[in-house]
């Protein structure tokens, strides 16, 4: 990690979005000494509930033990395995059987879903996510997420676009919550023009995460150009300073 551009985010955050929550990172590693090892759960947990703690400045590692959702392993990379029945699970169920998430129309659909899934395999065996004023030289980044109220999101969304002439440099992909903050942002990672996605409208995974936020993920190397951008952006006009006084006043 540069710790000259950690400083620079800081600082340009703190002017531009009056100190408003910090985003939070993820990697990819080998090692188990980068923050505390998350420890099997005794039952099933959305990985979104403990990525809490990491909002509130504590460091956590995971491994596909660690994880206590069979989707949670999926998105993350951890697995490739699909529970039994699961296109009745996210359509309508199995009477008497299982009951379903009614979130796809039928179980067809979700099998032609299913054919459109992007491959996608963890590259290390852990998983490391930090807020960003605990990020240390060692620590690499892969993904930076902020979780963020329609004011900020506005601000992110519009620094994002600032250059670039695709109209979708953002976009908001169907998946799990944590699917929009790990999986597809960390695939467009390697893209030549790497999008952000915004995320967080898993109703399942809401209860997780304040009501009033979603997720606004952003692969590093767009991150790094959004903060060389900041300072010549509409950040600095007139229009901004009237969205950011609200933001202050919250």
């Amino acid at each position: 990690m540069d710790m000259d551009l950690k400083k620079r985010f800081l600082k340009l955050w703190n002017k531009y979005f009056d100190g408003s929550e910090l985003p939070f990172i993820f990697y990819y590693t080998e090692r188990d000494d980068c923050a505390e090892l998350v420890s099997p759960p005794s039952g099933h947990v959305c990985i979104m509930s403990a990525l809490s703690k990491v909002r509130r400045g504590m460091p956590l590692c995971f491994e596909a033990a660690s994880i206590g959702c069979s989707g949670g392993k999926r998105y993350l990379g951890f697995t490739r395995d699909i529970m039994p029945n699961f296109e009745y699970f996210l359509s309508y169920g199995l009477p008497g059987k299982l009951e379903g998430e009614r979130y796809k129309k039928s179980p067809e659909l979700v099998k032609e879903i299913q054919k459109k899934w992007p491959e996608f395999r963890a590259p290390h065996r852990f998983i490391v996510f930090k807020r960003w004023d605990q990020l240390e030289e060692r620590d690499d980044l892969d993904v930076v997420i902020f979780m963020a109220k329609p004011d900020v999101l506005s601000g992110l969304f519009t620094l994002a676009n600032f250059d670039e002439a695709d109209p979708n440099a953002v976009y908001a992909p169907f998946a799990a919550g944590c699917g929009t903050i790990v999986q597809y942002p960390y695939l467009e990672k390697n893209s030549d023009h790497p999008r952000c996605v915004i995320g967080m409208f898993d109703v399942s995974a809401r209860p997780c995460v304040p009501g009033e936020v979603l997720s606004f993920s952003i692969p590093v190397n767009k991150f790094i150009r959004m903060i060389h951008n900041m300072e010549d952006s509409f950040l600095v006009t007139t229009s901004w300073r009237k969205v950011k006084s609200r933001i202050s006043r919250e």
